[in-house]
């Protein structure tokens, strides 16, 4: 078995969610998909707390730590080195 990676999870997870959309599927095996999912979605946002975790490490200006939406522009002068 591969190791469980966010993009794997990911794809996983498009695909129950696929699975579920069909309407092919019975209530038992709705409910075993939905679980997985869910048991998914958890890792995934585990994931995604360590990567936004690791990045405010690297985000510090002036010693101090400065969280920055990933969205924002402002010139990209953020120091990232400590």
């Amino acid at each position: 078995m591969a190791k469980k990676t966010f993009e794997n999870a990911l794809a996983r997870l498009e695909q129950i969610t696929d699975e579920l959309e069909s309407g092919d599927l019975g209530l038992e095996k709705s409910l075993e998909k939905f679980n997985e999912g869910m048991t998914l979605v958890q890792f995934c946002n585990g994931k995604l707390d360590e990567a936004k975790s690791q990045v405010e490490l690297l985000l510090k200006k002036d010693g101090e730590l400065v969280s920055v939406p990933f969205a924002e522009e402002d010139g990209g002068d953020h120091n990232l080195s400590e």
